[in-house]
């Protein structure tokens, strides 16, 4: 069910880039989402569970996501306007996006008390957790300066929709081995 309503984030992205920058999306990119939708739906049809608390979660998870890059682009149409270079490069934005989440962050740690565990706990004292550790925010950075300049070239919606591509993968790695299964089991009846 995360799946399908996670694929209704793409549709709140579209309108909001309606109503904010007045782009109207053509009818082709339309029947991609709905696509995306029904073929979400029949993926998730068995998993129909509900819990509100769940779906309120989720709910909001789908219109902060789509508020964001919605946002994130406003921020840099407007960068564009009130700059001498008109534009705002992806260093700036990587940087920027990093400290307006950083007072978030900290006051998160601090709230719940994540402090005492980070200062205290044995895995910070390992050479190897340190490697890993800056491996890993290298890793994110270098996502962070790719997804400022993607959204930077193209636009809210077909990034939300780039994102949601990532299932294929998956679906593809789900499939195969069904496949190798049914084939194998046809060969072993034959």
């Amino acid at each position: 069910m995360v799946t399908i309503l996670k694929n209704m984030t793409n549709i709140l992205t579209a309108t909001g880039e309606y109503f904010i920058f007045h782009k109207l999306q053509n009818q082709k990119v339309w029947i991609a989402m709905f696509l995306m939708i029904i073929s979400a739906i029949s993926g998730g049809i068995t998993d129909l569970s509900f819990h509100l608390k769940g779906y309120v979660w989720q709910i909001l998870n789908c219109i902060l996501t789509a508020s964001y890059s919605l946002t994130l682009r406003l921020v840099m149409d407007k960068a564009k306007q009130l700059t001498r270079s008109g534009s705002l490069n992806e260093v700036s934005m990587v940087l920027l996006n990093n400290l307006l989440s950083l007072p978030f962050s900290v006051l998160l740690i601090f709230l719940f008390g994540e402090w005492e565990y980070i200062i205290n706990v044995d895995v910070v004292r390992i050479p190897l957790f340190w490697v890993l550790a800056t491996a890993s925010g290298l890793v994110g950075l270098s996502i962070s300066f790719t997804s400022m300049w993607f959204l930077k070239k193209t636009g809210p919606t077909t990034y939300s929709l780039v994102g949601s591509l990532n299932k294929i993968p998956i679906s593809v790695a789900d499939f195969l081995p069904g496949l190798f299964a049914g084939v194998f089991f046809v060969k072993a009846k034959l």
